[in-house]
């Protein structure tokens, strides 16, 4: 897989910006359209998640994620190419200074992002600019794939410590006074998360961020990169969140909660621009249980 990859690379790397953005739109209208991967799923879950916009609507903000699904998957690949002249380009981030103001207080910061819009450049942008940053990842499969990704972000000088029993190396990167990035949107266990509401519907979430946050005394900065309609992209850096007060599980509900509205929020703004392919409420609570925190 790996010399697909290179070669995959190496084509992709000979188009134009708009060339590449407008193949990948096509991979992901390919991939919705016509595969039709997990298109009934994607459908229902949009159809929940906004039930005032009638099927049709719904119909074409679900081809309109896969598109921006496909533009996404293809420039991803091409993370070569980013470098500081590709990034004052095409990735336009108006409130840096203030990133690092916050930064600056010496607390470290836990930057919550999702899978919305490009993930990844988002990270190697905030290298290329000069932010500290050490994700939290999980390991991608097949192996090959995760060796190319985790080679491309060591490249940028991005760090990344294991999804799972890695707490003692973030609170050293918090500590350090440097960015630990945290992908807040994935669906957990019913072991490992609580319940909170999620577009009208109990969503199993990670408590890591609150417990993190209060732990380290950083405060959490809601960071997300999104498509502007010339394919460019620009990130949303909003006000910090102050650390909770206390690690009590209430205040840990409490703040979690928090987090996930904010979340819904961005992506109410831009809903095509989610990763809904991802199974988000596939946990579900117990029978007989309240479903929420």
């Amino acid at each position: 897989m790996t010399w697909v990859l290179q070669w995959l690379v190496r084509r992709l790397g000979r188009m134009t910006f708009d060339r590449r953005l407008a193949a990948g739109r096509m991979v992901g209208a390919l991939l919705g359209e016509v595969v039709r991967f997990r298109r009934k799923e994607v459908e229902s879950a949009l159809a929940e998640s906004f039930p005032g916009i009638p099927r049709s609507g719904i119909r074409a903000l679900a081809s309109e994620s896969y598109r921006h699904f496909g533009a996404n998957m293809l420039e991803s690949f091409c993370a070569g190419l980013v470098d500081r002249d590709y990034v004052e380009k095409y990735v336009e981030i108006p409130r840096l200074a203030y990133f690092f103001e916050v930064l600056g207080k010496g607390k470290g910061a836990i930057i919550l992002t999702a899978h919305i819009g490009n993930f990844d450049l988002l990270c190697m942008a905030a290298t290329l600019k000069g932010v500290p940053l050490t994700i939290i990842s999980k390991e991608l499969k097949p192996r090959a794939l995760n060796d190319f990704w985790m080679g491309a972000r060591r490249r940028y000088g991005m760090k990344t410590v294991p999804h799972h029993g890695s707490a003692r190396a973030c609170l050293k990167v918090l500590r350090g006074r440097e960015a630990l990035g945290f992908v807040f949107d994935q669906n957990m266990k019913r072991s490992e998360g609580i319940f909170v509401d999620f577009f009208g519907r109990p969503a199993c979430t990670t408590p890591g961020l609150a417990f993190m946050s209060a732990a380290s005394g950083a405060p959490v900065i809601p960071v997300f990169a999104v498509r502007k309609p010339d394919g460019r992209h620009l990130v949303i850096v909003r006000d910090a969140v102050e650390a909770p007060p206390d690690r009590d599980a209430s205040t840990i509900a409490e703040y979690t909660r928090l987090y996930t509205r904010l979340l819904e929020d961005t992506i109410r703004e831009y809903p095509a621009q989610w990763f809904w392919l991802h199974r988000r409420w596939k946990t579900r609570p117990l029978a007989g249980g309240t479903g929420g925190a």
